[in-house]
């Protein structure tokens, strides 16, 4: 990334522009201007040329919502957290109030996951012959009562499969 410096006022300024930034940070143009958009960072100043220009700051703040959107929060809650990081003397409550959400959420996903992984492995265990005939993969797709995951359990009991 060259950066543009603008010397004025004994303060060093670099400008980006949105390619420039975009590829710094990892995503692409589309996104961040999604991101003004949204209102998660600030319409960006323009150049003579009419080109959005971003500095240092801008940046900084794109990577924390990149980092945030990596990690699964919401853009919701990344608002939130921008909220936050904004006013360093606001107590840390809400911050880990979000973080513990997003834990829980994972958590089941992951049980959720570990389930799917347990399915696929019964499936995988059945008989297996030359044809479909008798294809446990097929025949426990086709019949709710030979799988263990409660989603289908679920299905199940509702009279469904």
């Amino acid at each position: 990334m060259s950066p543009i410096v603008t010397i004025g006022a004994s303060k060093i300024f670099k400008e980006f522009s949105i390619g420039e930034i975009a590829k710094a940070i990892g995503t692409n143009v589309q996104t961040i201007r999604y991101y003004e958009k949204r209102k998660l960072l600030a319409e960006p100043l323009r150049n003579a040329s009419d080109h959005r220009v971003y500095s240092i700051a801008d940046r900084d703040r794109l990577a924390f919502i990149r980092h945030a959107r990596i990690l699964g929060f919401s853009l919701a809650q990344t608002s939130t957290l921008l909220q936050l990081a904004d006013q360093p003397e606001m107590p840390c409550e809400m911050a880990d109030k979000i973080v513990q959400e997003n834990l829980e959420k994972v958590r089941q996903r992951i049980a959720a996951l570990r389930d799917l992984e347990s399915e696929l492995n019964l499936m995988l265990s059945g008989n297996h012959r030359q044809d479909n005939r008798e294809c446990r993969v097929i025949e426990t797709l086709a019949d709710h009562l030979l799988c263990k995951h409660q989603q289908h359990k679920t299905i199940r009991e509702k009279g469904f499969g």
